[in-house]
């Protein structure tokens, strides 16, 4: 009985420690840093950075943006809005952080690199579905895209 008391103990203990270990992603609030610390100093439009990208491949640096999606799942990408067209996707560099749901709506400074590029139709699909959209939406996507996407080492809410 002992034995079975003391195992018992020793399960509940290690559970507690593993669970306790998970992090609480902080609220969305103006001065909320994720990832690396950065500053919004010197950081471009999402405007500026179609601009900069219809002539380099890629872009390194820091982008100012509205967050007008994140992932449903885990928060683990967040897109910023585009004028007309379909909002830029931002995911984070080794899955290092994650966004908290009430950062949509609010303005951020991402750093990090930005890169022109192919999805395929398999991540787009799996996109969507972290963003919760129905069976159908998903089904109907069918063609791989040439966008533009993100990742970032640092998220910083602005306002």
């Amino acid at each position: 009985m002992k034995k079975i008391t003391l195992f018992l103990v020793l399960i509940i203990a290690i559970s507690k420690l593993s669970f306790g270990q998970q992090k609480e992603i902080a609220s969305a609030k103006p001065g909320v840093k994720y990832g690396k610390a950065i500053v919004a100093s010197n950081a471009i439009s999402v405007a500026k950075l179609e601009k900069e990208l219809a002539h380099k491949n890629a872009f390194n640096g820091k982008i100012e943006g509205k967050v007008v999606e994140v992932c449903k799942k885990k928060g683990c990408f967040i897109t910023l809005q585009r004028n007309g067209e379909e909002p830029i996707m931002v995911r984070f560099k080794d899955y290092g952080f994650f966004m908290p749901a009430d950062i949509i709506g609010k303005t951020v400074v991402v750093e990090g690199v930005a890169k022109k590029k192919e999805t395929s139709i398999a991540s787009l699909q799996h996109a969507a579905k972290d963003l919760g959209k129905s069976q159908v939406e998903i089904d109907q996507i069918t063609q791989p895209k040439n966008d533009i996407s993100i990742i970032a080492d640092g998220v910083l809410v602005i306002k």
